[in-house]
């Protein structure tokens, strides 16, 4: 090849380099002399450093660094390593033309010419500002992630390599589980399962579902460093590298033991609400039948006590009316037990000391479940009172006494024990009725049979029982149920098979001192001429009412519903009392036929009946203030007791209200009288005549309240009336003339029959409605007869 052709392949190649260079954006491509000023200048030095060719070639190129830099001579000993070994490589900030900073990767080669001799070097720069921002926020997110795991304590959180050994251990995992980075790490992650998981082989399991499906989930028990176990829920995911290979496992823990006992306590009181709620639905229905069944049983009541009369002398025919009274008797009793059950009996409740009662019931207990079994009464010392009605208390204990001596077949051991009990917070949430605080609890203890836990929560329902056919009735617990709910309280049964049965009844807390309980008694029937108007919507039921309110001699007028009834007010009739069922049909309502009645005749007395007490006069089991109730079935003698003391309240209530103050005839002012009425009206005005009289007046409203005065404050004269609420007037005298022969008995009563009654007690009958006269010479001859 001729020279020439060699310089144009030369000059070619060259061309072809330098055209490279110049189409170079990304990179700043330039020439260095020996010293080290520019020589060359390609257009991405342009871009990166904003220099033109022709303000910067001549010029150092240690321009292009830091003032700091310039003065620890960077540059030059940059110049002197590349001359030195070749090449000089690094990264570093540098400065535009602007005065701007970026980061820079930089090379520079030393160039030589064929004899080895140094004729400058070559430089590229890249700018790699962009790049390392994103490294270093990179940096940045990978450090708060790093510190968010580490932070995170409600989870476990860490890295298993692809064996399963512990990589990373964050603050969470040392918290759930026990473990220190420096005691875990390295060991296989099996060791927070159970022994029967490791035995299943449920960590391997685990493992192989994340590494083929990329991801497990579970939930079980795991076991923390001290042993204890607690529930979690894990997830397992398998970690894979760009090339898909397998590098390891991310494992999340969380601790659900809280939720799973929330969950399970949850499901329990939905449990509780749903048992509940089936015995008040049953409740809502056996209280319409006991309703029901109370008007048939009036039925039947009344004509067999109306026909007794027509029978008189025939002996065979008494004996099968009183059988058939025997078992109305009986029916009554069922209906009683079931509207118990229904929360729907009115209870007299009083301020008892369970512990009293119980020893009291000691003799009637050893009776009623036989000499077998061995009975063991234990009272807690300091007992506190309580607010109930001690009679159904004592069909409560006595139904529990009763169903236990069963479950022993008449052999064995039963503990009734009282004592002072708290049901606290954590208690009574799984109970939606139930209040926290302080109860008094009665046990009554068996060592019979036990009841299955399947059947334990249907104890309580209605005619369901696990005794033989015949046995029994299926009403005790029912109806110790329907007590306890209605009292307030709550019932508790523990039982375990073969071992015997635990009835823990709770009844709350009462402050007030105990009440003295004293029997009620009866006296002779007596009836009256006055009118009384029928209002009953169950053609049978109205009948039989009007057969005996007619026996008894008072003037009857009938109605079927409240509307009829109120047109019969309208109509003139002269009417003295009101004779009303209180479930009435119809828009019009008895309590509301009672006030517009009132409203008509003030001087008429209202009495209403029924056998389904949950309705407008009962509120919570209670009779309102000042309403009068007699209940299905009644009988005769029922019936004309109440109409007599009602006739005799109310005018009683008339007197008092237009009476004037008289003088006084006879001077009492060294007596004390203890009056006792429950009517407010009449205890208000009665107390004033007396006041008028001279006398020193103690009030109370009942035989309860009556005694306690007794027992503290000196008295000359009981004046009772007769029809008090639960415990009778009658039985109150006759409780202190046992205990106070020397005291005045004076007894005010609508019911003259009671004379020969009060003659046995050496009392003074005063009849209502009295006056202030009439008042003044009862206490004058019972002062008299004592003297």
């Amino acid at each position: 090849m001729e020279n020439s052709d060699r310089f144009e392949a030369a000059q070619s190649g060259e061309g072809r380099y330098r055209l490279l260079v110049e189409a170079i954006t990304d990179y700043a491509i330039y020439m260095l002399d020996r010293d080290g000023h520019v020589t060359s200048w390609n257009p991405g030095a342009k871009r990166f450093k904003g220099y033109e060719a022709e303000e910067i070639i001549g010029r150092h190129f240690s321009t292009f660094y830091r003032e700091t830099e310039r003065e620890q001579k960077v540059p030059a000993l940059a110049l002197e390593e590349a001359e030195r070994t070749g090449r000089f490589e690094r990264e570093g900030w540098r400065v535009r033309k602007d005065g701007t900073q970026f980061w820079a990767h930089v090379v520079i080669d030393a160039i030589r010419s064929p004899k080895g001799e140094l004729v400058g070097f070559a430089k590229i720069t890249r700018d790699l500002t962009e790049r390392r921002a994103a490294e270093a926020k990179l940096r940045e997110s990978e450090q708060q992630f790093r510190l968010m795991v580490q932070s995170v304590t409600d989870y476990a959180i860490y890295m298993l390599d692809v064996e399963g050994n512990v990589a990373s251990w964050n603050a969470g995992a040392q918290r759930i589980k026990g473990y220190g980075p420096e005691e875990i790490i390295g060991r296989h992650f099996s060791n927070f399962y159970t022994e029967e998981d490791r035995a299943a082989g449920l960590p391997r399991t685990g493992l192989q579902t994340a590494a083929r499906e990329g991801r497990w989930e579970h939930e079980g028990q795991r076991v923390r460093k001290d042993g204890t176990r607690f529930w979690a829920h894990v997830v397992i995911d398998a970690i894979r590298d760009d090339d898909g290979k397998l590098v390891g496992f991310a494992k999340v823990t969380r601790d659900i033991t809280e939720r799973r006992e929330a969950e399970a306590a949850l499901q329990a009181a939905q449990a509780t609400l749903i048992r509940s709620q089936k015995l008040e639905a049953i409740g809502q229905l056996t209280g319409g039948v006991a309703h029901d069944f109370n008007n048939l049983l009036q039925v039947i009541s009344g004509n067999l006590q109306l026909l007794s009369k027509d029978i008189a002398g025939n002996a065979r025919a008494e004996m099968r009316v009183q059988s058939a009274l025997a078992g109305v008797a009986r029916g009554s009793k069922l209906a009683t037990q079931l509207l118990a059950f229904a929360r729907r009996q009115p209870l007299e409740p009083r301020v008892v000391n369970v512990g009293r009662l119980i020893k009291g019931m000691d003799e009637l207990l050893r009776r009623a479940i036989g000499e077998e079994i061995e009975v063991e009464t234990v009272v807690g010392g300091g007992l506190w009172n309580s607010l109930i009605d001690p009679d159904q208390l004592e069909n409560a204990i006595l139904n529990l006494a009763i169903n236990a001596r069963d479950a022993m077949n008449g052999e064995g051991r039963l503990t009734i024990e009282a004592s002072n009990a708290f049901l606290d917070d954590e208690y009574v949430r799984h109970y939606d009725d139930l209040i926290a605080g302080q109860y008094v609890m009665i046990a009554v203890t068996d060592t019979g049979i036990g009841i299955p836990s399947d059947i334990l929560e249907r104890v309580y329902e209605p005619f369901f029982t696990t005794k033989a056919e015949g046995k029994g009735t299926g009403l005790g617990l029912a109806m110790v149920y329907g007590f306890l709910k209605q009292s307030g309280g709550h019932v508790k049964i523990y039982s375990e098979i073969g071992a015997g049965t635990t009835v823990k009844l709770y009844f709350p807390r009462e402050m007030a001192i105990e009440d003295t309980l004293v029997s009620a008694t009866s006296g002779d029937i007596k009836g009256g001429e006055e009118t009384v108007l029928v209002v009953e919507d169950d053609d049978e039921v109205r009948e039989v009412a009007v057969s005996m309110l007619s026996d008894l001699g008072y003037r009857v007028v009938k109605a079927r519903d409240a509307v009829a009834a109120l047109a019969i007010v309208d109509s003139g009739i002269p009417i003295d009392l009101i004779f009303t069922d209180v479930m009435m049909p119809g828009a019009l309502r008895s309590p509301e036929l009672a006030r517009k009645a009132k409203e008509r005749l003030p001087n008429v007395a209202v009495l209403f009946t029924s056998g389904y007490t949950q309705n407008a006069i009962v509120h919570g089991g209670r009779l309102d203030p000042g309403v009068e109730l007699l209940a299905k079935p009644y009988t005769r003698e029922a019936l004309a007791r109440k109409i007599r003391h009602v006739l005799a309240n109310h005018a009683q209530r008339r007197v008092a209200q237009g009476s004037q103050h008289s003088a006084n005839e006879k001077s009492f002012k060294d007596a004390t009288v203890l009056l006792v009425e429950d009517d407010d009206l009449i205890r208000l005005t009665t107390t004033e005549m007396l006041n008028d009289l001279g006398c020193n007046v103690k009030e109370a409203s009942t035989a309860q309240e009556a005694l306690k005065i007794l027992d503290e404050h000196p008295v000359d004269i009981l004046l009772t009336d007769v029809g008090l609420p639960g415990v009778s007037g009658l039985e109150l005298a006759r409780n202190v003339y046992a205990r106070r022969p020397d005291l005045c008995l004076v007894l005010a009563t609508g019911d003259s029959g009671l004379k020969s009654e009060a003659a046995r007690l050496g009392a003074i009958l005063v009849v209502k409605p009295y006056t202030p006269k009439s008042l003044r010479q009862g206490l004058e001859q019972a002062m008299n007869k004592r003297r």
